[in-house]
């Protein structure tokens, strides 16, 4: 019988691995972009300046950029260094693809992947949205990299939620056409980033939060985190287990808000205010939080403690754009 040692959840994002004085380079985008999500309507980024009116000047201020970036640096760290202090002996790790490795000729809702070997490749194509390529250092090492998964975990894993009625997606290797980037940048951040490219056997679960019309509801996510507890607490081939979720918060229109009423439910186990949020406000980057919820799902259950390292809201605009970061774990 395998123990969930642990719980993590952190955020991933261009900012967290771009320096302040260039976070500008998403903001110009911002600004050009017509279809920003926040709190379930669409708005132009003039429309939706005149709707947070009177905006957030001071928060892009150089120095503020400077303290935020600097406490995110410190608890992304702080997330590394519990994970190793804790020392699992295998992981699982909840994150989203963003037409990385499916496309939309094909998106499962739930995919395990359940490969001997995880690949992450280094993109070398040209950019294709501005502030991107200057973060991939945070997303995968020069060289690229290789982690090893745990097959035989990820085949009881899938067998034990197909017992419980989840239709899952297995893949043993990644498309084809996602050989240029390997694992989504989901994963490849933590595996990077927070874990130095030294993580024990993982497997992979890859949620499609993003896209209509087969997206997992949040009473499916907190669902499928039960399961996903119970199938780790029977799994006899680690002793020790933990848990990561990559994603969220709210992003790229920033709801500080909605942010505490998340993070506050998670705090006090509050699943029933969790499943009663709109759906409607889980869409673009916000919808990330979705990846959060099998984790807190789980830890509920085991009845971890929560313990929040830092919340910081990284404004990147006058009209909120930016990304919402959350680092906490459960212990």
């Amino acid at each position: 019988m395998a123990e969930i040692v642990l719980g993590i959840g952190t955020s991933h994002g261009p900012l967290l691995s771009t320096p302040p004085e260039q976070w500008d380079l998403r903001a110009g985008a911002d600004r050009v972009n017509k279809q920003h999500a926040y709190r379930g309507k669409t708005y132009d980024y003039e429309s939706l300046l005149r709707e947070r009116a009177p905006g957030f000047a001071r928060e892009i201020e150089m120095d503020s950029r400077r303290e935020r970036y600097g406490r995110c640096q410190k608890a992304l760290d702080a997330v590394g260094k519990k994970f190793k202090d804790v020392a699992p002996d295998a992981f699982v790790i909840v994150g989203n693809d963003q037409r990385e490795i499916f496309s939309d000729a094909l998106t499962p809702a739930i995919t395990v992947f359940r490969g001997a070997q995880i690949e992450n490749i280094p993109d070398s194509h040209p950019e294709v949205s501005p502030g991107l390529k200057i973060a991939e250092a945070g997303n995968c090492p020069p060289e690229g990299a290789t982690y090893a998964g745990a097959q035989d975990f990820a085949d009881y894993i899938i067998k034990t939620l197909v017992a419980e009625d989840f239709d899952l997606t297995q893949a043993t290797t990644l498309p084809k056409d996602s050989a240029r980037l390997g694992i989504p940048h989901a994963y490849g951040f933590v595996y990077h980033r927070v874990l130095g490219d030294t993580p024990p056997p993982s497997v992979p679960v890859i949620f499609n939060v993003h896209y209509e019309p087969n997206r997992p509801s949040i009473r499916r996510c907190l669902s499928l985190g039960r399961a996903l507890r119970n199938a780790i607490r029977n799994w006899t081939g680690h002793k020790r287990v933990a848990l990561v979720a990559s994603g969220g918060l709210t992003h790229f229109v920033i709801d500080e808000e909605f942010d505490q009423k998340v993070l506050g439910a998670i705090e006090r186990g509050d699943e029933d205010t969790l499943a009663g949020l709109p759906e409607e406000y889980f869409r673009v980057g916000t919808a990330e939080i979705k990846n959060w919820l099998p984790v807190v799902a789980a830890m509920n259950a085991e009845r971890k403690r929560f313990h929040k390292i830092d919340y910081v809201p990284c404004y990147r605009s006058e009209a909120g754009t930016g990304n919402a970061m959350a680092f906490v774990y459960w212990e």
